[in-house]
C-alpha cells in the first residue's frame, strides 16, 4: 500500500462545456470539450506505471471484498446449525436471511446517493466496522431476536462497503470498467465460496462461539481499507470527476432509461431468485435428496460458489470485448437448460449441473452494473449500491419466500418451480446497445 504515491489513473468525464482535468500535482485545471466520452489522467507522481498501481488498489479493494463476504457468508452456511439448535423452522431461517438482506439492500442506494455528492474514502473501513460487530454479536447470539439483531449489524456493514469500493473499483479501472467490476466482484464471490468450507470444518465442529474467531478478518480488511482510504483521499478530486455529469445516457431519452433499468431490475430478479435457492437451500435439497452429511453438503455448495466466482472474473472482460448486453443476454437465458434438468439429476449430475449454472449466472453481473452506470453517468455510486442493495434485497426476499414454500411443500418443489426463472432473461433483447451508440 505504501506505493500508491505513484497512481495514474485513467477516468472517463461525460463531455460537456469544459471537462475537469487533475493534473499531476493535484491542482485542477479546464480541457477542452468533446463530442464523446473525454479523459481525465491522473499524471503519475513517480515514475511507475500506471497499470501497476492501478492493479495493487484493485487487488486491496477485491481482497477486502473476499475478507468482507466471508464472513458474511457464514450466515447462511450456519443455518442448518442455528435451525437445530434453537428448532427453528424453514420460515424463521429466511427471515434471518430477509434482516440480513434487506439491511444491507435498503441502505446501499442511499449510502451511494450520499457518496456521489461527497466522497468518504474512510467509511469503507466503518462499515468493517459494522460487520465485525455483528460477527462478534451473532457468535454469542443466545436467542432467534439475537441472531436477527446480529445478521442485522452484517447487513449493515454490507450497506456501507460495497457503493464505495465498488467506485474505488471504477476509479482504479483505467477505463476497463467492467474487468474492475469482474475484479472487484470475484473477491466477494471468493469470500462467499469460502464461508461454507470454512462453516463446515471449522464452525461446526467446534460451535456457534467459534464464529469470533473470524473477528481477525475482519481487524484485517479493516487495515487494507485504511491503506486504500489514503489512496482514495488523495485522488477524492478524480472521484468527483467521475461521478459528475448528466443523469442518464446523453443518447438516450428518460422514458428508454427507465424502461432499461425496468429491465435490469426484472433480470436481476430471475438471477438473485435462483441464487438464493442455491445460497440458503441447496445443503437441506442435497441433504434431504441424497442423504448427505452436513459437511459433505457444504462442500457441495462451495462447488458451486467456486463455480460463481469463475463466471465473474470471466464476465467482466467478455463484456468489455464483445458488449455487454450480449452478455447479458446470453448469461440469464441461457442458463435455462440447465436449471430446468437440475431437480431430476443425479448427484453427480447436480454437481455438474450447479457448475454450469453458477458460471452463466456469475458471468452477467459485473455488466448489468456497468451498464446500469453507463445508463446514468452522473450516479455512479447510487447505482453501484442501488445494483447490489438489489442483489441483497432480491436475495433476502427469496429467501423468505422460498422458505414459506419449502414448509408449505417441500425443498425440492422448491427447485422444480425456481427452474423456470432464467426465462426472463428474454428480456434483456429489450436493452438499447450501448456500444453501438457510443460508436454512432
Amino acid at each position: 500500500m505504501g506505493q500508491t504515491n505513484s497512481a495514474a489513473v485513467s477516468l472517463p468525464v461525460p463531455a460537456g462545456p469544459a471537462q475537469i482535468g487533475v493534473a499531476q500535482t493535484g491542482v485542477v485545471g479546464t480541457g477542452a470539450a468533446g463530442t464523446g466520452a473525454a479523459q481525465t489522467v491522473l499524471a503519475p507522481a513517480g515514475g511507475r506505471a500506471a497499470w501497476e498501481t492501478v492493479f495493487a488498489i484493485l487487488i486491496a479493494i477485491s481482497f477486502s471484498h473476499f475478507l468482507n463476504d466471508m464472513i458474511q457468508s457464514l450466515l447462511p452456511a450456519l443455518y442448518p446449525m442455528f435451525k437445530a439448535n434453537y428448532a427453528l423452522s424453514f420460515a424463521q431461517i429466511g427471515l434471518i436471511a430477509l434482516a440480513f438482506q434487506c439491511t444491507a439492500s435498503v441502505l446501499q442506494p442511499l449510502v451511494g446517493l450520499f457518496t456521489d455528492r461527497r466522497p468518504l474514502p474512510f467509511s469503507l473501513p466503518l462499515g468493517m466496522g459494522l460487520t465485525l460487530t455483528g460477527l462478534l454479536l451473532l457468535a454469542h447470539a443466545g436467542s432467534f431476536p439475537a441472531l436477527v439483531l446480529a445478521a442485522s449489524m452484517v447487513g449493515m456493514g454490507s450497506s456501507v462497503f460495497h457503493p464505495e469500493s465498488s467506485r474505488v473499483a471504477r476509479l482504479a479501472s483505467g477505463g476497463r470498467h467492467s474487468l474492475a467490476q469482474s475484479v472487484f466482484q470475484v473477491g466477494g464471490n471468493l469470500g462467499t465460496a469460502s464461508g461454507p468450507l470454512l462453516a463446515a470444518y471449522l464452525v461446526l465442529p467446534n460451535g456457534q462461539g467459534s464464529v469470533a474467531w473470524f473477528s481477525f478478518a475482519a481487524l484485517l480488511a479493516i487495515l487494507v481499507l485504511g491503506g486504500v482510504g489514503f489512496w482514495y483521499r488523495r485522488h477524492r478530486r478524480a472521484a468527483r470527476a467521475a461521478t459528475a455529469g448528466p443523469g442518464r445516457h446523453p443518447a438516450l431519452t428518460a422514458a428508454q432509461v427507465r424502461r432499461s433499468l425496468a429491465v435490469l431490475f426484472a433480470l436481476m430478479f430471475s438471477k438473485f431468485f435462483y441464487l438464493a435457492s442455491i445460497g440458503s437451500y441447496f445443503t437441506f435439497f442435497l441433504i434431504g435428496r441424497f442423504h448427505l452429511p452436513v459437511a459433505t453438503a457444504q462442500v457441495h455448495l462451495f462447488v458451486f460458489l467456486a463455480a460463481v466466482a469463475a463466471g465473474t472474473i470471466v464476465g467482466g472482460p467478455l463484456g468489455d470485448r464483445i458488449g455487454r448486453k450480449y452478455v447479458i443476454w446470453v448469461s440469464i437465458l441461457g442458463v435455462l437448460p440447465f436449471t430446468l434438468l437440475l431437480p431430476y439429476a443425479d448427484l453427480g449430475w447436480t454437481t455438474a449441473l450447479s457448475v454450469v449454472i453458477g458460471l452463466l449466472l456469475a458471468a452477467a453481473f459485473p455488466s448489468i452494473v456497468v451498464y446500469a452506470q453507463e445508463l446514468m453517468p452522473g450516479k455512479v455510486g447510487m447505482t453501484a449500491g442501488l445494483f447490489f442493495g438489489l442483489a441483497f434485497g432480491m436475495g433476502g426476499l427469496g429467501a423468505a419466500g422460498l422458505g414459506w414454500l419449502a414448509d408449505a411443500t417441500s425443498i425440492a418443489t422448491v427447485y422444480r418451480l425456481c427452474a423456470f426463472l432464467p426465462a426472463i432473461g428474454l428480456l434483456a433483447a429489450l436493452l438499447p446497445d450501448l456500444d453501438r451508440l457510443k460508436a454512432a
